[in-house]
């Protein structure tokens, strides 16, 4: 039966570089990234679920010309009611700088074995193979001993409010449930994600006093002041949370300096206004919240005579998986039949919505095979990996 399966998959080759491809063309951004969200993407994903069961769970979102984010749920029935998911995400992030691009990235691209564009390995090469495993057992006729459960869910790139947590405040997630979110990966398909580091976004508002660049005397320069603090606390930080985890690749807490809101116009003007951000990527030996007062207390020691701000634009935090889960050790044994791959176990520093699906008590386990491009320019999802990945969803409800 394992064979008839790989052989079924292997066989939607061409079918699946036809489908990524115009998932790439159907450009499915967030209003927060200026666009009008994922509801043709989603129409078009419907379109191709023949057979499965499927619901909406639409989410209302006045933002966007369709009034909703969608969210689809297709499933496949097996002997047990018990489900296996998996979870892929319609959204995409924006091209970011096109001058990087070597084509048009809403545009697909197939050459040498791999599809180009925005979205294609994040996560457009997981949401056609969660399709062609579904549609291996479908036109093979075998019925699962679990029910595969496919979820294309919107607004994971921006903070997932209108997909999985939506989702999950709907109560559609049982508590005996397994879930696979193939929302990150490694070149050989060879490790399993259980957990990820927290994460904490802070902005942090230095106000001084502009005036004339010829007069520091009588400004306050709030951007000299800003590059103070945060190259200090940048050492602070490191030097405070510095325990390590060889789970997790870097094995230790990051505190990346990144965004930095513009503030004056012209050359010859002092800033009185300074708004940066601060990038955390936390082990999971500590609380997002120790992070937070260090770095409140931090600044008021050392802001003299401005005035700083630190104010909190994301605060997540999820308990890792067990290594001996059920979802864990069905996985490493569909890896090991389908690719002869013994898989490790790892976490990440990136984050995916399995976090919201660990914090809400589920077993979760995130994998995939890619080349790590996403959000990257000249994006790209290899079409082996594509296969490959898919002879192991389709594995995984039948074991």
């Amino acid at each position: 039966m394992m064979e008839k399966i790989f052989e079924r998959v292997e066989s939607y080759r061409d079918f699946s570089v036809e489908v990524l491809s115009k998932l790439i063309e159907i450009k499915a951004l967030s209003p927060e990234n200026g666009g009008d969200g994922e509801y043709e993407k989603a129409e078009y994903v419907e379109s191709l679920l023949e057979n499965l069961k499927v619901r909406r769970y639409d989410a209302k979102d006045d933002r966007v010309s369709s009034g909703v984010r969608p969210n689809i749920v297709a499933e496949l029935e097996g002997e047990e009611k018990r489900r296996l998911w998996i979870v892929t995400h319609l959204d995409v992030v924006p091209e970011g700088d096109i001058s990087l691009w070597e084509s048009d990235p809403f545009k697909a691209v197939y050459k040498d074995g791999k599809v180009y564009g925005r979205g294609s390995e994040d996560n457009g090469q997981s949401l056609v193979g969660s399709i062609i495993a579904a549609k291996a057992l479908i036109d093979l006729e075998i019925t699962p001993k679990l029910t595969l459960s496919l979820a294309f869910v919107s607004d994971e790139e921006t903070g997932s409010r209108y997909g999985i947590q939506h989702l999950i405040n709907l109560g559609v997630f049982r508590k005996d449930d397994l879930i696979l979110v193939p929302d990150a990966g490694f070149p050989k398909g060879d490790k399993i994600e259980i957990a990820e580091k927290n994460i904490l976004w802070l902005k942090i508002t230095v106000l001084g006093k502009q005036g004339h660049a010829s007069r520091p005397d009588l400004c306050k320069n709030a951007n000299r002041k800003a590059m103070q603090l945060l190259v200090e606390l940048d050492k602070e930080l490191h030097k405070k949370f510095s325990k390590r985890n060889d789970l997790f690749n870097p094995p230790y807490s990051t505190f990346e300096p990144t965004k930095r809101e513009k503030n004056v116009d012209n050359i010859n003007t002092i800033p009185g206004r300074d708004v940066s951000y601060i990038d955390c990527r936390i082990l999971p030996e500590y609380k997002n919240e120790e992070v937070i007062e260090f770095v409140k207390e931090f600044v008021e020691k050392r802001k003299e005579d401005f005035e700083v701000f630190v104010d909190v634009v994301q605060d997540e935090s999820s308990p890792p998986t067990k290594e001996d889960s059920e979802i864990v050790q069905r996985l490493m044994r569909a890896i090991k039949v389908a690719r002869n791959i013994d898989a490790k176990l790892c976490g990440i520093g990136g984050n995916t919505c399995a976090a919201f699906f660990r914090k809400a008590g589920f077993e979760t386990a995130v994998w995939s095979t890619t080349d790590g491009k996403a959000h990257e320019p000249n994006e790209y999802a290899k079409i082996d990996n594509l296969i490959e990945d898919a002879k192991v969803f389709a594995l995984l409800p039948v074991l």
